[in-house]
């Protein structure tokens, strides 16, 4: 199974996401870098808005991760309350 991934810009807004997505993927690996993190998770990694929302303290709306997005890896399903990033087994 491959790893889907995501990997951002380091900063305080993404120790926020990177903390939703270790929440939500108990399977999420961290890399963290002096200017990037990046996380893999095996298969399928999934950032839910609530999750953001409620460790940043205020209303996220998923379209912000671009702001701070470096690259991805695998197929893309986006909602508003849910970003994920699959690879078909």
């Amino acid at each position: 199974m491959s790893n889907a991934f995501i990997a951002f810009q380091k900063n305080d807004e993404t120790r926020s996401i990177v903390e939703a997505i270790i929440a939500d993927n108990p399977n999420a690996i961290v890399n963290e870098q002096p200017g990037m993190v990046k996380v893999d998770v095996p298969g399928r990694l999934t950032i839910k808005r609530q999750t953001v929302s409620d460790l940043m303290g205020r209303d996220f709306d998923l379209q912000e991760l671009q702001i701070h997005l470096i690259t991805i890896s695998g197929h893309l399903d986006e909602t508003d309350d849910e970003f994920t990033l699959s690879w078909n087994s």
